[in-house]
């Protein structure tokens, strides 16, 4: 019996709690797989989203971290990483855009103790049943064909958000991080692969959310700068002596 933990970043999501406490309430988990705990991350939401989670009623256990001011997802995911002590963590959105449901397609992974399993849109055999805008999709490839090239590691999917981590994997990984915006998903991933946990991507499906908060040209080029941060991270051995010493 493997056991998970589910991380879920939430920011000023108190409009979408509701369904992300009905989709984890209604949730069967696979035979062979236990829910550890749900770890719900507030970064810093100024709305009431830290009330609803207190209040709210779920089937498993359930941890609340949060931070005062708004950090960027990375910083929300790290945190998480470093109080998760399942067997492995997936992180997933609050507005289930890949349904938790698609954890059934990981178990494999999962019993053959893969180290990482990240969720791809991207490769062809995926089925995305509301596209995002056009500029917003084609932006996509362009960023995921920049992180392979800047980063030589080639997936097909950097920024889904449906990931998975083993606890070796994730306790090496977690200490490393240091982007805390929408660039950390290249970088968890490259360190993934410098520290040869070997990837495994898998085919989901997934819908696009009119509301999501990123700001297209502006977080494309935050996260562009962020690619060359992470290369400079490497070459500076930060990366290296942050594990030495973490």
């Amino acid at each position: 019996m493997k056991t998970l933990d589910l991380i879920i970043p939430v920011y000023n999501e108190s409009k979408r709690l509701k369904l992300t406490f009905q989709a984890i309430n209604s949730f069967v988990p696979p035979r062979g797989l236990k829910i550890n705990k749900v770890i719900f991350v507030n970064d810093g939401s100024s709305d009431n989203t830290l009330q609803k989670l207190k209040n709210s009623r779920l089937k498993f256990s359930k941890k609340i971290l949060s931070y005062s001011h708004n950090q960027g997802k990375g910083a929300a995911i790290k945190l998480a990483f470093l109080n998760a002590t399942a067997d492995y963590a997936l992180f997933l959105d609050a507005d289930m855009s890949t349904p938790l449901t698609e954890l059934y397609k990981f178990l494999p992974f999962i019993k053959q103790n893969i180290p990482i399993i990240i969720g791809t849109r991207k490769n062809g055999h995926s089925t995305v049943t509301v596209h995002q805008p056009w500029i917003r999709e084609h932006l996509g490839k362009v960023f995921t064909f920049l992180s392979q090239l800047i980063l030589n590691t080639w997936v097909t999917d950097f920024t889904c958000g449906f990931k998975a981590f083993s606890r070796p994997a994730y306790t090496t990984i977690a200490p490393l991080m240091t982007i805390n915006r929408w660039g950390f998903d290249s970088e968890i991933i490259f360190l993934g692969k410098i520290y040869n946990f070997p990837i495994q991507e898998k085919s989901l499906t997934w819908a696009d959310n009119p509301n999501t908060r990123v700001n297209l040209f502006k977080d494309i080029f935050r996260s562009l700068g962020e690619l060359l941060q992470i290369r400079f991270n490497q070459f500076s051995g930060l990366y290296q002596s942050a594990a030495l010493t973490g």
